[in-house]
């Protein structure tokens, strides 16, 4: 039976390096692949047509990469369509009777465990097997990988605005998959595990996941592929803007998340990964009820702008029609003049 493996996690968490990894040690990811770019030169190992897919899906709700709406899976899942469905399985079913069944799939995309009910479901319909891998990473070392890639040109306003946000929706990301994942063989790699030593991490996760790794001895294509280089940023709270009840929460679960390394079905672990995303739950929908008039203000105002630049424009269109119709009135009364020039002519040489 093939394998398609989900690779997923919050955004900037190491996903693509696992998912590079992976590709080293001899696993498949479906081409084309997402190109590389200024903020992962290194690759994506993202299949192009599954990026798309969520991509357009996704954006047009909109549900965000990373999203700190505890319901924001529910919002996804609720516009799933049987149409939308039923491309995924082509797509997938496609690509997995043209390779041998002892293949493995890896699909890498962060958006899908938005929408991992989905995935299961046609993964089943096409006799397949689905497992996960998901990549852990602190939230501080996420929120400051995403100011330098997202960021680094935005007012302080806006980044202590997306720094807190982003810590929601780090928490979001690990409650919604690792809820997700609770009915398949999983593995939970940290993004110091991977980098620090890969062989250890990798032989781990393999393991819980039933898949074969082969030859590991140096020199090997993972070694000069991930490097501690990859990790610049550090663990630490300071320098960032986070309430502290956002930033407890947080902790907390950074540490229940860490049991799952290694016992992927920690029942006390799963736990306290309910309490803490109810928790969250709670603050989140207090923080938007505390939020409300100032989300109106924010609505007031950018609609005060966008008519102040409606404005503009109208203006500026006023102009050029003003210009336009005097330059049209001068034209006109100089096509007059030389037609009037034209018959005296005429008349000057018939007499």
């Amino acid at each position: 039976m093939t394998k398609v493996l989900i690779v997923t996690g919050s955004g900037r968490s190491g996903t693509s390096s696992v998912g590079g990894t992976l590709k080293r040690l001899g696993f498949r990811i479906p081409q084309p692949e997402v190109a590389t770019d200024e903020n992962n030169p290194r690759g994506y190992y993202e299949p192009l047509w599954i990026a798309e897919f969520h991509k357009e899906w996704l954006n047009s709700l909109p549900v965000r990469t990373i999203d700190a709406r505890p319901h924001a899976g529910e919002v996804a899942m609720a516009s799933l369509t049987p149409e939308r469905r039923a491309v995924l399985r082509e797509w997938l079913a496609e690509d997995v009777k043209s390779h041998p069944d002892s293949d493995v799939v890896v699909i890498k995309e962060t958006r899908a465990y938005w929408v991992y009910p989905m995935w299961r479901d046609v993964a089943d319909d096409i006799g397949a097997e689905l497992i996960s891998l998901t990549m852990l990473r602190h939230p501080t070392q996420v929120v400051r990988s995403r100011d330098t890639a997202y960021l680094s040109a935005e007012d302080d306003a806006l980044r202590l605005q997306r720094e807190t946000a982003n810590v929601g929706a780090w928490m979001n990301s690990v409650f919604v998959t690792e809820r997700a994942t609770r009915h398949n063989p999983r593995a939970f790699v940290p993004y110091y595990d991977l980098l620090g030593d890969w062989r250890g991490a990798m032989t781990r996760a393999c393991g819980q996941l039933g898949l074969p790794l082969g030859d590991l001895t140096a020199p090997h294509p993972v070694d000069d592929f991930l490097t501690s280089s990859l990790n610049r940023s550090a663990d630490v709270w300071d320098g960032l803007e986070v309430p502290a009840a956002l930033r407890d929460l947080a902790d907390q679960t950074w540490a229940a998340s860490q049991a799952l390394v290694t016992t992927p079905d920690d029942r006390a672990a799963m736990a306290e990964l309910d309490r803490l995303s109810a928790a969250y739950g709670d603050l989140y929908r207090w923080s938007a009820a505390l939020a409300g008039d100032e989300a109106t203000y924010q609505v007031y105002e950018e609609r005060r702008r966008l008519r102040a630049r409606l404005a503009v424009k109208n203006e500026r269109i006023e102009k050029l029609r003003t210009d336009l119709e005097t330059r049209m009135t001068r034209k006109n009364a100089r096509l007059a003049q030389l037609r009037a020039e034209l018959r005296e002519l005429r008349a000057r040489d018939r007499s």
